[in-house]
């Protein structure tokens, strides 16, 4: 039997009416290839299902073409339902872009979803901002997902960098750790990704690959 992975991706397009965001291409495509290459079942869907906004600064110059099948299960996607806490799915994982900072983190489905799986030791993963869908999870007694764990994501100096710390409804790495959670990162902008059990979590789009590559570790252990 494959296992099978939910991917959970942003419908957010606007950080303001200035600037358009969405999801960060790279931090889906390259996990999605490499779980289709390990012949996983990939189910892609989103909070309100429909086509999905790519972060305009996330979009090659030059079309890759590895990510051309990737690209094309963006095009329409499955809203997330309750059908999907019934689904047996063996991991979860969340690709960032600032999008996913407005429509992640108060989703009560995805919490449900997130936090019911955790509770079945399932394997939980994200990237840059993706972890932003992590925060408000928590397990069936209220502890929350990340306490006591090591974890990681988009940080805030990096934020900073990006001059959208005034623009960003909370800090990532701050709110990760005000939840119990043992920030580890790596130097900015460069590839760092950890994991604690079956929580993986990533820093930024270069750390897209290493991220995946554990939750994989994860699953084939299981």
């Amino acid at each position: 039997m494959s296992k099978r992975i939910l991917m959970i991706v942003t419908n957010a397009d606007k950080i303001n009416d200035e600037k358009e965001t969405g999801l960060w291409l790279e931090e889906f495509a390259v996990p999605y290839n490499l779980f289709i290459n390990q012949g996983y079942e990939v189910t892609v869907k989103s909070p309100k299902g429909g086509q999905i906004p790519l972060d305009p600064n996330s979009i090659p110059e030059e079309e890759k073409q590895e990510f051309a099948d990737a690209q094309d299960k963006l095009t329409q996607t499955d809203k997330l339902t309750e059908n999907d806490l019934k689904e047996e799915y063996d991991g979860v994982f969340l690709p960032g872009g600032h999008g996913t900072m407005f429509d992640f983190p108060d989703n009560e489905l995805m919490q449900k979803i997130i936090g019911k799986m955790a509770d079945q030791n399932k394997v939980i993963g994200a990237v840059c901002h993706g972890p932003s869908g992590l925060v408000n999870v928590t397990y069936q007694d209220g502890t929350p997902l990340v306490k006591g764990k090591k974890v990681n994501g988009f940080t805030d100096e990096e934020e900073k960098e990006m001059q959208l710390t005034e623009e960003m409804p909370f800090l990532l790495e701050t709110t990760l750790r005000e939840k119990g959670g043992k920030f580890v990162q790596g130097d900015k902008w460069t590839d760092f990704s950890v994991r604690d059990g079956n929580l993986v979590t990533g820093q930024n789009p270069m750390s897209s690959e290493s991220t995946a590559q554990k939750l994989i570790e994860a699953l084939n252990e299981q």
